[in-house]
C-alpha cells in the first residue's frame, strides 16, 4: 500500500476526479450478499437492476468490467425454506446450488437490457493454483472480455470443500484482479467506506485515502456485516485491499448504492493507494490463495539456495516431511526454526518422499529410475513468503 501518509481526509484529493479510477480500462467490481439480497434471502431486484446500470454503462463505453458476486447461498435460502444462512456445509452447498442458477438468471436478464452476455466462471482454489488449471482460468476470462461478455465469478459454492474455500469473496476478488491484470478493484457492501471504528459510534471518522500500513494503526476493524446473510465484514474487505494494492492494484472501498459515483472518479468511499510493483500474477495466487497441505523441512544449505539464488528444491536438501499430501498440493518449506521461507507445489506424494530425503537426484535416478531425477518443488512452482 506505498508509503504512510496518516487517515486524516486530504483536501488535495476531495473535490476532484480520482485519475486511477476514470483511467481504468479494465475492472474487477465485488459485490456482497447484503447488497443484493434480504435478509432472509431472495434477490432484491432493484439492487440488482441499479448495479447492473452501472456496470452496463461502463461496458458501453469501452471498458471490460469482472464482477465477482455473492450472493448464491443467501439467494437459495428462501427457496428451500430456511430462516437463516446455515452453518453446516452440506446445507450450504444446497443452498448455493439453488441460488447460484437464480443468481445468474438475474444478471443475465438485466445485463440483456444493456446488449450485454454474461459468463458464469465458478472456481476453486485449485482452479488458480495448479499451473494447468490456472492457465484454463485465465485465457476462459480473457476468452469472455475479448467476446465483450461480462464475466460473473463466484466461488463453487456447490463443490468447494472447507480445505479448499478461498473464505470470503473479497479475497477471491482480489486475486481474480491480479489473474486478469486489472487495473482497478471496486469493492461494494453496505458501509460507505472504512472509518476509524463503528460508523454509528461517536468520535468515529470515515477514512478517505490509505498510503500504507501505518495509515490502519488503531483503526478498529469489526466483524461480519450488518445483514447476517455473507462471511465477510470489513476485515476481509482491508485485507482483500492488501493483497490487490500488493499486486499494484488501486482499491476502492464504499458502499453499493455508491458505485456510480465511485466508479465515476468521485472522492466517495475509501481509496487504497497501490504499491508500484507487480509480481508474477500465478506465484501471487499461490502466495495468498493456498493453505498448505503439509511441511517440507529444508537444511540450512536448502534454504540459501531456496531463497537466497531462487533454486529449485531437491530432496538432498529436505531432513523431515510433515502432513498427507499428493502431487501438485501447496506445501509450506520451512527452515531449521520452524518458520516457513517459502510455498510451492510439490511434485511427490507424501508417502514417497521419505526414502527420497537427503539423496541426490541422479543417485536416485540410478536406483530408482528416471522419473525420480526431479525436483521436489521447481522454482517456477515456488514463491517466497
Amino acid at each position: 500500500m506505498g508509503t504512510r501518509r496518516g487517515v486524516t481526509d486530504r483536501s488535495a484529493q476531495n473535490g476532484r476526479v480520482r485519475e486511477a479510477v476514470t483511467s481504468a480500462r479494465r475492472i474487477v467490481v465485488k459485490i456482497g450478499s447484503s447488497s443484493l439480497t434480504t435478509a432472509t434471502g431472495g434477490l432484491d431486484d432493484a439492487r440488482v437492476d441499479a448495479l447492473v446500470d452501472t456496470l452496463g454503462g461502463l461496458a458501453a463505453a469501452g471498458r471490460e468490467v469482472v464482477l465477482v458476486s455473492s450472493g448464491a447461498i443467501a439467494a437459495g435460502l428462501a427457496p428451500l425454506r430456511l430462516p437463516r444462512r446455515p452453518r453446516d456445509l452440506a446445507t450450504q452447498q444446497a443452498a448455493a446450488s439453488v441460488g447460484q442458477g437464480l443468481l445468474i438468471g438475474r444478471y443475465a436478464a438485466a445485463f440483456a437490457r444493456h446488449g450485454r452476455t454474461v459468463g458464469q466462471v465458478l472456481l476453486t482454489v485449485d482452479d488458480v493454483t495448479r499451473r494447468a488449471h490456472y492457465r484454463n482460468a485465465y485465457r476462459t476470462l480473457r476468452k469472455l472480455l475479448d467476446l465483450r461478455a461480462v464475466p460473473i465469478v463466484n466461488e463453487n459454492d456447490t463443490v468447494a470443500t472447507e480445505e479448499i474455500r478461498f473464505g470470503d469473496n473479497d479475497r477471491l476478488a482480489a486475486l481474480v484482479a491480479a489473474l486478469v491484470d486489472a487495473d482497478l478493484l471496486v469493492l461494494l457492501s453496505d458501509v460507505d467506506a472504512l472509518w476509524t471504528g463503528n460508523p454509528a459510534r461517536p468520535g468515529s471518522t470515515r477514512i478517505t485515502e490509505v498510503h500504507g500500513e501505518g495509515d490502519l494503526a488503531g483503526v478498529d476493524i469489526g466483524g461480519a456485516g450488518r445483514a447476517g446473510v455473507g462471511t465477510g465484514g470489513m476485515v476481509t474487505k482491508v485485507e482483500a485491499a492488501r493483497i490487490a494494492t500488493g499486486f499494484g492494484i488501486p482499491v476502492v472501498l464504499t458502499a453499493a448504492p455508491l458505485a456510480a459515483p465511485a466508479l465515476a472518479g468521485e472522492p466517495v468511499g475509501t481509496y487504497f493507494h497501490p504499491s508500484s510493483r507487480r509480481p508474477a500474477a500465478r506465484l501471487f495466487w499461490l502466495a495468498h490463495a493456498t493453505a498448505p497441505r503439509g511441511r517440507l523441512h529444508l537444511d540450512p544449505g536448502a534454504v540459501q539456495a531456496v531463497v537466497g539464488r531462487r533454486k529449485s528444491l531437491l530432496p538432498a536438501g529436505i531432513t523431515a516431511v510433515d502432513g498427507a499430501f499428493t502431487a501438485g498440493d501447496p506445501v509450506d518449506l520451512v527452515d531449521t526454526a520452524g518458520a516457513p521461507v517459502a510455498r510451492g507445489l510439490v511434485n511427490y506424494d507424501a508417502v514417497e518422499l521419505p526414502g527420497l530425503l537427503g539423496r541426490s537426484t541422479s543417485e536416485l535416478a540410478a536406483a530408482l529410475g528416471p522419473a525420480y531425477e526431479r525436483e521436489v518443488v521447481h522454482r517456477d512452482d515456488l514463491v517466497l513468503l
